[in-house]
C-alpha cells in the first residue's frame, strides 16, 4: 500500500509528528511518501492519505484546509486519516475543544469521511513567535507513545480493511 502522509505546519512540530506517523506506517509494511500539503499536486499514485494540520486560533492550518478542498473528490474515494496538533496540554477539556475545531474544519468537506481522526498535543516555542505571542510559556504536549500507537493502529486498520491496491483512479 502506498500512503501519502502530508502535513500543514508553520513551525515544524506537525511535520515532526507526520514524520513519526510515516515511520510507523513504514515499519508496519506500508510504503509512505511524506510531503508538505502545499506541494501535493494529485493523489492518483496513492492508496490512502494521512493529513496532519496544526490548529491556530481555533482554525485548522490554511494549507490543510486548502488540501482538503482541492482534493475532495479524490479523498472521497480513498481511505483518509486526519490528525491535528492543538492544545498545549492534554487536559481533557482542551483536547475536546481542539477536536471540535478539527471537526468543524472537516464539516466543510462532507465528501471526505476519514476513517480515523485524532488530536495530539501541540508545541509552543516562544522564540519562533512574534509579539505578543512570544511572551507565552514554552510547552510541548506531544505524547510520542500515543502518536506511535495511533499510527500503528491506523496501519493495522488499513491492512485489515483490505485497502491495499485501492487507487483513487480505480
Amino acid at each position: 500500500m502506498e500512503i501519502l502522509v502530508t502535513y500543514a505546519s508553520r513551525h515544524g512540530s506537525t511535520a515532526e509528528v507526520a514524520e513519526a506517523v510515516a515511520t510507523v506506517l513504514g515499519e508496519q509494511g506500508h510504503r509512505t511518501d511524506l510531503r508538505a500539503a502545499r506541494g501535493v499536486a494529485g493523489l492518483g499514485a496513492y492508496d490512502a492519505v494521512v493529513l496532519g494540520g496544526a490548529l491556530y486560533m481555533g482554525r485548522l492550518h490554511a494549507d490543510a484546509r486548502h488540501f482538503l478542498v482541492r482534493h475532495r473528490d479524490e479523498l472521497a474515494r480513498m481511505p483518509v486519516a486526519v490528525f491535528a496538533m492543538g492544545p498545549t496540554d492534554l487536559e481533557e477539556r482542551h483536547v475536546a475543544e481542539a477536536r471540535g475545531e478539527l471537526d468543524r474544519a472537516l464539516h466543510h468537506v462532507p465528501e471526505v469521511r476519514p476513517l480515523a481522526v485524532t488530536v495530539f498535543g501541540g508545541v509552543i516555542d516562544p522564540a519562533a513567535l512574534h509579539f505578543p505571542l512570544n511572551r507565552m510559556k514554552p510547552a510541548d504536549a506531544r505524547d510520542w507513545d500515543a502518536i506511535r500507537g495511533w499510527a500503528a493502529g491506523l496501519a493495522a486498520g488499513l491492512r485489515d480493511a483490505g485497502v491495499a491496491g485501492h487507487h483513487a483512479g480505480s
